[in-house]
C-alpha cells in the first residue's frame, strides 16, 4: 500500500479523496492554485503545494507543477479525482515516466476511450451493443449527407475528441446537415483540437443509463449495476439514481455482464463508467469514462462499497475487496449537484458564502468543500455540492431528498436548489417517466 498519494484536483472529489486515503491511513498531499489557497481541501490534507495562479493550464492542468509536487513531497501515487488530467493520457504516461503510480486506468486504455471512434469500434469487438453510424470519421459534407440519407433522419454529429456535450449537433431533416455538420467540426476544433466527426442515428425518446465497472488490471473485473441519468440540460446531468427505475433484474444482469467481460478482456484497471443511450429495451453504446464519475455516491450507496479506497487498492497492486457475488443491490440513491448558478439562465455565480449548513439525518450525505465565509472562485465549475439521499425504495429515497433539501442552506450566492424543489413536485419526476429531452422542455415551458 502507498505511504502517501497527491490528489490532483480540487474542491469536493479533492475531499473525497482526502477522506477514503486517510480511513485507509495513507497520507495525503494537495495542490492548489493561488485562488484556492483557502479552500477546505488543502486544510484537510496532511501536506498542501501551490501550484501555479488561478489559471488552470498553469495549475490544476500543468503538468511539470504536479510532477514537481510529487517529487517535493515524496508522494508515490496521484489520484486524478474526475476533470483536469482524469482522461489526458499523455499526463498518465508522464506519470509513470516518472516512477510515479496513476491511480486510474493506463494510458493506452484512456488514449483508446478517449476517442470516440475508437472507443467504439473497440466495444463493438467486444460484444458491446453501439448505435448505429458511420464507420469512422466523416471528412466531407457530401459525404455526410450521403451517410444521412442511407441512414435515415434525425441524426447527430459529433467530434471524435468531443465531451460534455460540445461537439454535438442534431441534424433533424436533410436541410439541417450542413449547419450541423459545420458547427460540430468547428466546435471540436475550437474546444479539442480536433475536427474529426463522426455521425450516428438520433434517437428520439432515449434514457441515459450507465453501468459502472471496475477493474483490478489483471483480467478480473465487475459491474456495480447502473445509473439512469436521464435528466439533462445541454447534455450535463442534473440529477442521477441507481438503480435505474425503468431497468430491469435481467436487463441489469444481462449488459451488466456484457460491460463487465468487456472491460476484464482488456485488463482494465479502476473504476470505469460505460455509457449508454436506451430506448425500447435495446442499450447503445456512446462513450466509455475512464474515471470515476461524479455521480459515484450512488453507486457506492445502493452496493455499500467505497470505489475510491478500491481505485487506491488496486492501484497499489492489491486484489479487488469484492467479487460480482457479493455485489447485492440495497435500496435506492439519488444525487442532485448543487451548483453556484442562477436561474433560470443557469449563469455561475461565484461569490462569498454568507452561512453554509449541511442537511444531515439517516441516509443523507453532503459531498461538498463549501464552509461559512468561503469565497468561491470564478475560475472553475460552478458545481459546489452534492446531495445524495438513500431509501429503502424510491419513493422513500424521493422523501428524504425533499426533506433534506428543505434542511440544506446556502447562503451568499444563488445555487440550483429551487430546481430541484421544482422538479420533486412534477408527477414525471416521480413516476421516472422522463427521457433525455424531458428536462430541457420542462425548463423551456417554464420560460413561457
Amino acid at each position: 500500500m502507498f505511504k502517501k498519494i497527491l490528489i490532483a484536483n480540487r474542491g469536493e472529489i479533492a475531499l473525497r479523496v482526502i477522506r477514503a486515503a486517510r480511513e485507509m491511513g495513507v497520507a495525503t498531499v494537495a495542490v492548489h492554485s493561488t485562488a484556492d489557497a483557502d479552500a477546505m481541501h488543502v486544510r484537510m490534507a496532511d501536506e498542501s503545494v501551490c501550484i501555479g495562479p488561478p489559471a488552470s493550464p498553469q495549475s490544476y492542468l500543468s503538468f511539470p507543477a504536479i510532477i514537481s509536487a510529487c517529487e517535493i513531497t515524496g508522494a508515490e501515487a496521484i489520484h486524478p479525482g474526475y476533470g483536469f488530467l482524469s482522461e489526458n493520457a499523455q499526463f498518465v504516461q508522464i506519470v509513470e515516466d516518472h516512477d510515479l503510480t496513476f491511480i486510474g486506468p493506463t494510458a493506452e486504455h484512456i488514449r483508446v476511450m478517449g476517442d470516440k471512434i475508437t472507443a467504439k469500434d473497440t466495444m463493438k469487438a467486444l460484444g458491446v451493443p453501439c448505435v448505429p453510424g458511420s464507420d469512422g470519421g466523416v471528412a466531407t459534407l457530401e459525404e455526410a449527407q450521403a451517410i444521412g440519407a442511407e441512414m435515415g433522419y434525425p441524426v447527430i454529429i459529433k467530434a471524435t475528441a468531443g465531451g460534455g456535450g460540445r461537439g454535438m449537433k442534431v441534424a433533424e431533416t436533410a436541410a439541417d446537415m450542413e449547419r450541423a455538420f459545420m458547427t460540430a467540426r468547428a466546435e471540436g476544433k475550437s474546444n479539442f483540437g480536433n475536427d474529426e466527426v463522426y455521425i450516428e442515428k438520433y434517437l428520439t425518446t432515449p434514457r441515459h443509463i450507465e453501468i459502472q465497472v471496475f477493474g483490478d488490471g489483471k483480467g478480473r473485473a465487475v459491474h456495480l449495476g447502473e445509473r439512469d441519468c436521464s435528466l439533462q440540460r445541454r447534455h450535463q446531468k442534473v440529477f442521477e439514481e441507481a438503480p435505474g427505475p425503468s431497468i430491469s433484474a435481467e436487463e441489469r444482469a444481462a449488459i451488466g455482464k456484457v460491460c463487465a467481460d468487456a472491460v476484464a478482456r482488456i485488463n482494465y484497471i479502476g473504476a470505469g463508467t460505460i455509457e449508454f443511450l436506451y430506448e425500447n429495451g435495446e442499450f447503445y453504446f456512446i462513450e466509455m469514462n475512464t474515471r470515476l464519475q461524479v455521480e459515484h455516491p450512488v453507486t457506492e450507496a445502493i452496493f455499500d462499497v467505497d470505489l475510491v479506497r478500491e481505485q487506491i487498492r488496486v492501484a497499489s497492486g492489491m486484489d479487488m475487496s469484492f467479487t460480482q457475488d457479493d455485489l447485492k443491490i440495497r435500496g435506492h440513491a439519488i444525487e442532485v449537484r448543487i451548483n453556484a448558478e442562477k436561474l433560470p439562465e443557469f449563469r455561475p455565480c461565484p461569490g462569498k458564502i454568507t452561512q453554509y449548513h449541511a442537511p444531515g439525518g439517516l441516509g443523507v450525505r453532503m459531498d461538498s468543500a463549501l464552509y461559512d465565509g468561503y469565497s468561491i472562485p470564478p475560475y472553475y465549475d460552478s458545481l459546489i455540492g452534492k446531495l445524495i439521499v438513500h431509501g429503502r425504495d424510491r419513493s422513500e429515497a424521493l422523501a428524504r431528498l425533499n426533506r433534506a433539501l428543505g434542511e440544506l442552506i446556502v447562503d451568499g450566492v444563488d445555487t440550483t436548489v429551487p430546481l430541484f424543489h421544482a422538479l420533486l413536485a412534477e408527477k414525471d419526476v416521480h413516476t421516472g417517466d422522463y427521457n433525455i429531452h424531458w428536462l430541457e422542455k420542462w425548463l423551456d415551458a417554464q420560460a413561457e
